[in-house]
This record gives C-alpha cells, sequence and structure tokens, in this order.
C-alpha cells in the first residue's frame, strides 16, 4: 500500500512541472490534477473518471498508472460501490425527444451554413477554379524546439519513430528549429533544456533524460524507449 495523492506530487515536484503546463499536456483540468493530489476523489465525476484521471496523469509523470489504478480500486472504489445507494432509472423518452430535435436543428443549421459559405465562394467574384473558399481553409501547424542553456540532442520524425527524418542534432541554447506538421516522434536527450511549441501552444515534457515522446495537437504520449 503507498500514498497515490504524495507520490503523484512529488513525482510532479521533483521533475519541476506545474499545473498550467500539466492540463495541456494531458487534457484534464487542474483543479481535477490537484483532487488526485489530495485524494479527494468526490470532486471528480465518478469512479470512471478518477481511474482514467489516475492512469494518464501518472503514466505522463513516468509512473505505472496501472499501479495507481488498482491501487485506488482496492482503496476506495470498492467502499464506495458498498455504500452506493441503489437507484432506479428514471424514464428519458421526453429528454431523448427533445435531444434528437436538438441534433436536428443543429445539422440543419450547419447544411445551410454550408451552402451559404460554397454559394459566398462561386459567386464572390473567385476567378480559380481550384482555389479553397477562405473560411476552409486550415492555418498550418508547426513544432517549434527552442534550445535554454547548453541546449539538448534531438532526433524528429514524421508521424512516428519510424517515420521521415526532420531534425537530428543538438539545439543550442539560444537557438529555434521549426517544423511543419501536426503529428512527430520526438527523442530528447535533454529535455529539461528544451523548450517546445506545437502550434503556438507549450508541450509540457517530463525531464527524464533520453525522453521519447510522440506529440500531436491533442496531448503528449511518453513511449518506452
Amino acid at each position: 500500500m503507498f500514498e497515490i495523492g504524495n507520490s503523484l506530487r512529488e513525482a510532479r515536484v521533483r521533475q519541476g512541472l506545474g499545473y498550467p503546463e500539466l492540463e495541456l499536456a494531458t487534457k484534464i483540468r487542474a483543479k481535477y490534477l490537484k483532487a488526485l493530489e489530495d485524494e479527494e476523489f468526490s470532486m471528480l465525476p465518478g469512479n470512471t473518471y478518477v481511474k482514467g484521471f489516475l492512469r494518464t496523469y501518472a503514466d505522463h509523470l513516468g509512473l505505472d498508472g496501472q499501479l495507481y489504478v488498482d491501487e485506488y480500486a482496492s482503496r476506495f472504489a470498492a467502499h464506495e460501490l458498498e455504500e452506493a445507494p441503489l437507484r432506479r432509472p428514471r424514464p428519458r423518452t421526453r429528454q431523448r425527444t427533445v435531444e434528437r430535435r436538438a441534433v436536428l436543428l443543429a445539422l440543419l443549421g450547419i447544411a445551410a451554413l454550408a451552402a451559404l459559405v460554397l454559394l459566398a465562394w462561386k459567386f464572390g467574384g473567385s476567378n480559380s477554379p481550384n482555389s479553397t473558399p477562405p473560411a476552409l481553409q486550415t492555418p498550418p501547424a508547426s513544432l517549434t524546439l527552442r534550445g535554454v542553456g547548453k541546449g539538448s540532442y534531438v532526433v524528429v520524425r514524421r508521424n512516428s519513430a519510424s517515420g521521415p527524418l526532420l531534425l537530428q542534432g543538438t539545439v543550442e541554447g539560444g537557438s529555434r528549429e521549426t517544423l511543419d506538421g501536426t503529428r512527430f516522434y520526438v527523442f530528447a536527450r535533454s529535455p529539461g533544456l528544451l523548450r517546445v511549441t506545437l502550434g503556438g501552444k507549450a508541450v509540457a515534457l517530463p525531464s527524464a533524460k533520453n525522453l521519447r515522446v510522440l506529440v500531436t495537437p491533442q496531448r503528449t504520449t511518453r513511449l518506452r524507449g
């Protein structure tokens, strides 16, 4: 048996990570991360969320997420299940009818908006048959690595560890490397000496040596070496 909250907090403090950057990296709200560290599990929506958040948070800190889920289940989840009162499900026929109407109206609105955009593009004076409607253009994303102090040796590949090689070498302190795309495999020998952003948003990297991660707009996933 070990203390779930204290071990999570010690791992975070040891790596010098703050709640804002962890919220960006894990997609878990900062107040829930703090609740996990304080073992105030009642602040979370339910057992399923607690287990999912525990696994994600622990894995991101370089810990064994399944071990934390098992410890929570043995100490808290079974006890809460025994005490939870039985509730009879209430009829939801009317609620489902309202939800279906709302979905239908939303789809009709989207269809109407798409038609207006298409008409505006078609009759708005565009002379190029291959031009893309301005409202449908997606701004390109990019990965930026900036060296701090002595910098760090890095290897960056597109999409996965076996993808095309984009960058290999040392990002010196004060220098900057920018690579277009949205999904990258990144190896960093000294991640603490790098500042990384994707699409202008900060990417939080654990401070472990020889770090391997997969960086996407949705999350940063640590990979086993």
